[in-house]
């Protein structure tokens, strides 16, 4: 029995230094672009719709309303998602700039000059 304790334990030993070794890689602004072009397979889309719903709902829940002013305003009714994924689309294709900068700050400043909030 202890032998099996120790091999069980050597194991989870080596599966955790094998994990902390693997990198965790940013999707460029130029990935998601590529991902997000319609038309685009079922794979694609899931995860297009699924990383910027993400970014976008993380704004949302980390912006504290009093220390933060929002700097994203979407009014309603908001356009359809399909719309605002082309315009980011054409918004990375045109700040060729952006292409290898991590695609979720990119994509919140996209949203920031697509959807101002208004000047007080």
């Amino acid at each position: 029995m202890k032998k099996v304790l120790v091999f069980l334990a050597v194991l989870a030993a080596f599966s955790n230094l094998v994990q902390a070794q693997e990198t965790i890689k940013v999707v460029s602004t130029q990935e998601l672009a590529n991902v997000c072009k319609l038309p685009a397979s079922p794979e694609s889309r899931s995860f297009c719709i699924g990383f910027t719903t993400a970014v976008y709902e993380t704004y949302l829940a980390t912006r504290h309303p009093q220390r933060a002013k929002p700097f994203i305003c979407v009014k309603q009714p908001a356009p359809a998602r399909d719309e605002v994924i082309g315009d980011f689309v054409k918004f990375a294709q045109s700040n060729p700039q952006a292409a290898d900068k991590p695609a979720a700050g990119v994509f919140l400043g996209f949203m920031a000059t697509r959807f101002p909030c208004a000047r007080k």
